[in-house]
């Protein structure tokens, strides 16, 4: 599991798996939000596993799918609800992670300057330039 930090209390991740959520746990995360709608490949667990072994463990969890390249603001809007209400800190996954980065940097604009959002996801390891005129505009 690759766990990246966005900020001391929000993390993305790509895919992980039912054995990795013990490990979110000891790692102090209270939440996690499953990014990535089931299907999208063979190998991946359905979220449904996910969230069972999150409960158990005592996360709080949510399912926001997003399909790869269809994010759109709304998409971003309701992800910040889930940053607002969900217990912090969040770990979010999707197949890479770009879904969850992107959705967070969105999410964000407005609350945060545009240049810490770049410079916080760029840190984690993605790229959020093709944004960076959206995120100064807000």
């Amino acid at each position: 599991m690759e766990v990246r930090h966005l900020t001391g209390d929000i993390a993305v991740s790509p895919q992980i798996s039912v054995s990795d959520i013990e490990a979110i746990a000891a790692q102090g995360f209270r939440s996690v939000i499953c990014n990535r709608p089931d299907g999208e490949s063979l190998d991946q667990p359905d979220y449904a596993e996910i969230e069972a072994a999150a409960r158990k463990a005592g996360l709080e969890f949510r399912y926001q799918p997003i399909v790869g390249g269809q994010l759109g603001i709304e998409d971003a809007e309701e992800f910040g609800k889930s940053l607002e209400e969900l217990p912090r800190p969040i770990f979010a996954y999707c197949r890479s992670g770009t879904r969850c980065a992107t959705l967070w940097s969105l999410s964000q604009a407005g609350t945060l300057p545009a240049d810490d959002i770049l410079e916080s996801a760029r840190n984690a390891g993605y790229d959020m330039s093709a944004f960076a005129d959206y995120l100064r505009s807000r």
